[in-house]
Protein backbone atom coordinates (compact mmCIF):
# COMPACT_ATOMS: atom_id res chain seq x y z
CA UNK A 1 0.00 0.00 0.00
CA UNK A 2 1.28 3.51 -0.78
CA UNK A 3 2.45 5.55 2.19
CA UNK A 4 0.41 8.67 2.88
CA UNK A 5 1.79 12.07 3.84
CA UNK A 6 0.75 13.11 7.37
CA UNK A 7 -0.28 16.72 7.83
CA UNK A 8 2.64 17.48 10.17
CA UNK A 9 5.05 16.21 7.52
CA UNK A 10 3.40 18.30 4.80
CA UNK A 11 3.56 21.50 6.88
CA UNK A 12 7.18 20.81 7.85
CA UNK A 13 8.22 20.29 4.21
CA UNK A 14 6.49 23.54 3.21
CA UNK A 15 8.52 25.33 5.90
CA UNK A 16 11.66 23.68 4.49
CA UNK A 17 10.68 24.94 1.03
CA UNK A 18 10.54 28.53 2.26
CA UNK A 19 13.93 28.14 3.95
CA UNK A 20 15.43 26.72 0.74
CA UNK A 21 14.15 29.59 -1.39
CA UNK A 22 15.53 32.07 1.14
CA UNK A 23 19.10 30.75 1.01
CA UNK A 24 19.04 30.69 -2.79
CA UNK A 25 17.91 34.34 -2.73
CA UNK A 26 20.85 35.16 -0.45
CA UNK A 27 23.22 33.63 -3.01
CA UNK A 28 21.51 35.48 -5.87
CA UNK A 29 21.93 38.80 -4.03
CA UNK A 30 25.69 38.30 -3.73
CA UNK A 31 28.37 39.80 -5.95
CA UNK A 32 30.12 36.40 -5.86
CA UNK A 33 27.67 33.56 -6.38
CA UNK A 34 30.43 30.98 -6.07
CA UNK A 35 31.77 32.18 -2.71
CA UNK A 36 28.31 32.61 -1.18
CA UNK A 37 27.34 29.12 -2.33
CA UNK A 38 30.50 27.70 -0.77
CA UNK A 39 29.73 29.53 2.47
CA UNK A 40 26.21 28.10 2.50
CA UNK A 41 27.71 24.61 2.11
CA UNK A 42 30.54 25.04 4.61
CA UNK A 43 28.59 26.65 7.49
CA UNK A 44 26.39 23.54 8.10
CA UNK A 45 29.58 21.48 8.37
CA UNK A 46 30.93 23.84 11.03
CA UNK A 47 27.64 23.70 12.93
CA UNK A 48 27.60 19.91 12.67
CA UNK A 49 30.93 19.78 14.53
CA UNK A 50 28.93 20.58 17.68
CA UNK A 51 25.99 18.25 17.04
CA UNK A 52 27.64 15.08 15.70
CA UNK A 53 29.28 14.14 19.04
CA UNK A 54 25.85 14.22 20.69
CA UNK A 55 24.23 11.79 18.23
CA UNK A 56 24.58 8.07 17.57
CA UNK A 57 26.38 7.28 14.29
CA UNK A 58 24.25 6.23 11.31
CA UNK A 59 23.86 2.49 10.81
CA UNK A 60 26.71 0.92 8.77
CA UNK A 61 24.36 0.06 5.91
CA UNK A 62 23.79 3.77 5.24
CA UNK A 63 27.44 4.81 4.89
CA UNK A 64 27.86 3.89 1.19
CA UNK A 65 24.79 6.01 0.44
CA UNK A 66 26.20 8.83 2.56
CA UNK A 67 29.47 8.72 0.61
CA UNK A 68 27.61 8.79 -2.70
CA UNK A 69 25.54 11.75 -1.51
CA UNK A 70 28.66 13.74 -0.59
CA UNK A 71 30.07 13.18 -4.09
CA UNK A 72 26.80 14.22 -5.76
CA UNK A 73 26.38 17.30 -3.54
CA UNK A 74 29.84 18.53 -4.56
CA UNK A 75 28.62 18.97 -8.13
CA UNK A 76 25.23 20.23 -6.95
CA UNK A 77 26.68 23.27 -5.21
CA UNK A 78 28.95 24.09 -8.15
CA UNK A 79 26.03 23.92 -10.58
CA UNK A 80 23.81 26.06 -8.32
CA UNK A 81 26.46 28.79 -8.36
CA UNK A 82 26.78 28.53 -12.15
CA UNK A 83 23.05 28.63 -12.81
CA UNK A 84 22.45 31.64 -10.54
CA UNK A 85 25.41 33.42 -12.11
CA UNK A 86 24.13 33.04 -15.66
CA UNK A 87 20.35 33.29 -15.21
CA UNK A 88 17.59 35.04 -13.28
CA UNK A 89 16.48 33.45 -10.02
CA UNK A 90 12.87 33.23 -11.26
CA UNK A 91 13.99 31.37 -14.42
CA UNK A 92 16.77 28.97 -13.42
CA UNK A 93 15.43 28.09 -9.97
CA UNK A 94 12.15 26.61 -11.29
CA UNK A 95 14.04 24.58 -13.88
CA UNK A 96 16.45 23.20 -11.28
CA UNK A 97 13.79 22.34 -8.75
CA UNK A 98 10.77 21.61 -10.97
CA UNK A 99 12.15 18.84 -13.18
CA UNK A 100 13.72 16.82 -10.35
CA UNK A 101 10.53 15.56 -8.62
CA UNK A 102 9.24 13.89 -11.78
CA UNK A 103 12.58 12.16 -12.29
CA UNK A 104 12.41 10.96 -8.68
CA UNK A 105 8.82 9.79 -9.10
CA UNK A 106 9.63 7.82 -12.24
CA UNK A 107 12.55 6.06 -10.58
CA UNK A 108 11.23 5.74 -7.02
CA UNK A 109 9.38 2.47 -7.55
CA UNK A 110 12.46 0.73 -8.93
CA UNK A 111 14.72 2.22 -6.27
CA UNK A 112 12.59 1.78 -3.15
CA UNK A 113 9.50 -0.27 -4.05
CA UNK A 114 7.88 2.96 -2.86
CA UNK A 115 4.62 3.19 -4.84
CA UNK A 116 2.51 6.33 -5.18
CA UNK A 117 -1.27 6.37 -5.09
CA UNK A 118 -3.23 7.86 -7.98
CA UNK A 119 -3.81 11.04 -6.00
CA UNK A 120 -0.12 11.35 -5.23
CA UNK A 121 0.82 10.91 -8.90
CA UNK A 122 -1.67 13.68 -9.72
CA UNK A 123 -0.12 15.85 -7.01
CA UNK A 124 3.41 15.33 -8.30
CA UNK A 125 2.37 16.11 -11.89
CA UNK A 126 0.45 19.26 -10.90
CA UNK A 127 3.27 20.55 -8.73
CA UNK A 128 5.87 19.94 -11.47
CA UNK A 129 3.63 21.60 -14.07
CA UNK A 130 3.01 24.60 -11.82
CA UNK A 131 6.74 24.98 -11.28
CA UNK A 132 8.06 24.43 -14.80
CA UNK A 133 5.35 25.91 -17.05
CA UNK A 134 5.79 29.57 -15.97
CA UNK A 135 9.54 29.31 -16.49
CA UNK A 136 9.14 28.03 -20.05
CA UNK A 137 6.38 30.54 -20.88
CA UNK A 138 8.62 33.33 -19.64
CA UNK A 139 11.51 31.97 -21.69
CA UNK A 140 9.36 32.31 -24.83
CA UNK A 141 8.74 36.00 -24.07
CA UNK A 142 12.21 36.97 -22.92
CA UNK A 143 15.53 35.87 -24.38
CA UNK A 144 17.18 33.94 -21.57
CA UNK A 145 20.88 33.07 -21.38
CA UNK A 146 21.31 29.58 -22.80
CA UNK A 147 24.12 28.69 -20.44
CA UNK A 148 22.01 29.30 -17.34
CA UNK A 149 19.21 27.13 -18.72
CA UNK A 150 21.54 24.25 -19.58
CA UNK A 151 23.20 24.33 -16.17
CA UNK A 152 19.81 24.47 -14.44
CA UNK A 153 18.51 21.43 -16.33
CA UNK A 154 21.71 19.50 -15.59
CA UNK A 155 21.30 20.41 -11.94
CA UNK A 156 17.79 18.94 -11.97
CA UNK A 157 19.32 15.55 -12.75
CA UNK A 158 21.82 16.04 -9.92
CA UNK A 159 19.01 16.97 -7.50
CA UNK A 160 17.05 13.86 -8.46
CA UNK A 161 20.15 11.74 -7.92
CA UNK A 162 20.92 12.97 -4.42
CA UNK A 163 17.23 12.81 -3.47
CA UNK A 164 17.08 9.12 -4.40
CA UNK A 165 20.39 8.39 -2.69
CA UNK A 166 19.50 10.23 0.51
CA UNK A 167 16.02 8.74 0.60
CA UNK A 168 17.56 5.29 0.72
CA UNK A 169 20.42 6.28 3.00
CA UNK A 170 18.18 7.96 5.54
CA UNK A 171 15.89 4.96 5.79
CA UNK A 172 18.85 2.64 6.32
CA UNK A 173 20.54 4.94 8.84
CA UNK A 174 18.14 4.33 11.71
CA UNK A 175 18.33 8.03 12.61
CA UNK A 176 17.51 10.71 10.04
CA UNK A 177 18.95 13.52 12.18
CA UNK A 178 22.26 11.71 12.62
CA UNK A 179 22.48 10.92 8.90
CA UNK A 180 21.86 14.56 8.06
CA UNK A 181 24.43 15.92 10.49
CA UNK A 182 27.12 13.55 9.21
CA UNK A 183 26.22 14.52 5.66
CA UNK A 184 26.63 18.22 6.46
CA UNK A 185 29.93 17.60 8.22
CA UNK A 186 31.56 15.44 5.54
CA UNK A 187 30.11 17.45 2.66
CA UNK A 188 31.79 20.64 3.88
CA UNK A 189 35.29 19.14 3.68
CA UNK A 190 35.81 18.74 -0.11
CA UNK A 191 33.91 21.94 -0.87
CA UNK A 192 35.92 23.91 1.68
CA UNK A 193 39.24 22.60 0.33
CA UNK A 194 38.17 23.23 -3.27
CA UNK A 195 37.05 26.81 -2.54
CA UNK A 196 40.20 27.59 -0.54
CA UNK A 197 42.56 26.24 -3.19
CA UNK A 198 40.76 27.73 -6.19
CA UNK A 199 39.73 31.16 -4.84
CA UNK A 200 41.50 31.60 -1.53
CA UNK A 201 41.82 35.39 -1.61
CA UNK A 202 38.25 35.96 -2.82
CA UNK A 203 36.89 33.49 -0.27
CA UNK A 204 38.61 35.17 2.67
CA UNK A 205 37.78 38.73 1.58
CA UNK A 206 34.18 37.96 0.72
CA UNK A 207 33.60 35.87 3.85
CA UNK A 208 34.88 38.73 6.00
CA UNK A 209 32.33 41.08 4.45
CA UNK A 210 29.40 38.64 4.14
CA UNK A 211 29.89 36.28 7.08
CA UNK A 212 26.52 37.15 8.60
CA UNK A 213 24.67 36.34 5.38
CA UNK A 214 26.74 33.19 4.99
CA UNK A 215 25.82 32.10 8.51
CA UNK A 216 22.13 32.77 7.90
CA UNK A 217 22.18 31.02 4.51
CA UNK A 218 24.05 28.03 5.91
CA UNK A 219 21.66 27.68 8.83
CA UNK A 220 18.67 27.88 6.47
CA UNK A 221 20.21 25.27 4.17
CA UNK A 222 20.97 22.96 7.08
CA UNK A 223 17.52 23.27 8.61
CA UNK A 224 15.75 22.87 5.29
CA UNK A 225 17.48 19.65 4.28
CA UNK A 226 17.33 18.18 7.78
CA UNK A 227 13.54 18.51 7.63
CA UNK A 228 13.44 16.88 4.20
CA UNK A 229 15.59 13.93 5.32
CA UNK A 230 13.26 13.36 8.26
CA UNK A 231 10.19 13.67 6.03
CA UNK A 232 11.49 11.00 3.64
CA UNK A 233 11.25 8.48 6.50
CA UNK A 234 7.58 9.38 7.01
CA UNK A 235 6.21 9.68 3.45
CA UNK A 236 7.03 8.58 -0.12
CA UNK A 237 10.28 10.12 -1.34
CA UNK A 238 8.71 11.33 -4.60
CA UNK A 239 5.88 13.17 -2.83
CA UNK A 240 8.31 14.79 -0.38
CA UNK A 241 10.53 15.84 -3.29
CA UNK A 242 7.58 17.37 -5.13
CA UNK A 243 6.24 19.22 -2.09
CA UNK A 244 9.70 20.51 -1.23
CA UNK A 245 9.92 22.15 -4.63
CA UNK A 246 7.09 24.50 -3.77
CA UNK A 247 10.12 26.54 -2.74
CA UNK A 248 9.92 27.73 -6.34
CA UNK A 249 6.76 29.68 -5.55
CA UNK A 250 8.55 31.47 -2.73
CA UNK A 251 11.60 32.04 -4.95
CA UNK A 252 9.38 33.42 -7.72
CA UNK A 253 7.83 35.93 -5.35
CA UNK A 254 11.28 36.93 -4.10
CA UNK A 255 12.54 37.22 -7.69
CA UNK A 256 9.57 39.31 -8.78
CA UNK A 257 9.30 41.69 -5.82
CA UNK A 258 12.87 41.84 -4.45
CA UNK A 259 14.98 41.44 -7.61
CA UNK A 260 12.34 43.05 -9.88
CA UNK A 261 12.38 40.16 -12.35
CA UNK A 262 8.68 40.64 -13.18
CA UNK A 263 6.06 38.23 -14.60
CA UNK A 264 3.99 38.01 -11.42
CA UNK A 265 0.89 36.78 -13.31
CA UNK A 266 2.72 33.71 -14.59
CA UNK A 267 3.90 32.93 -11.06
CA UNK A 268 0.36 33.22 -9.68
CA UNK A 269 -0.92 30.83 -12.36
CA UNK A 270 1.82 28.39 -11.46
CA UNK A 271 0.99 28.75 -7.77
CA UNK A 272 -2.62 27.71 -8.48
CA UNK A 273 -1.42 24.47 -10.10
CA UNK A 274 0.98 23.87 -7.23
CA UNK A 275 -1.81 24.43 -4.69
CA UNK A 276 -3.90 21.82 -6.51
CA UNK A 277 -0.97 19.43 -6.37
CA UNK A 278 -0.55 19.96 -2.64
CA UNK A 279 -4.25 19.24 -2.12
CA UNK A 280 -3.94 16.05 -4.18
CA UNK A 281 -1.04 14.84 -2.04
CA UNK A 282 -3.25 15.14 1.01
CA UNK A 283 -6.40 13.45 -0.41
Amino acid sequence: MPMKMPIDVALSVLAAALMHAAWNAIVKSSASKFVDTMMVAIVPGLLALFTVPLLPPPAPASWPWLGASVAIHFFYYLSVAGALRHGDLSHVYPLMRGCAPMLVALSSFAAFVDPLSGNMWAGVVLICAGIIAPAFLRARRVAMPGRGTVIALANAVIIAAYTIVDGQGTRLSGNAISYGQWLFLINALPLGVFAFVWRRHELLMHARARWRMGLIGGALSMGSYAIVLWAMTRAPVASVAALRETSVIFAALIGSFVFREGHVALRVAGAVLVAGGIAALRL
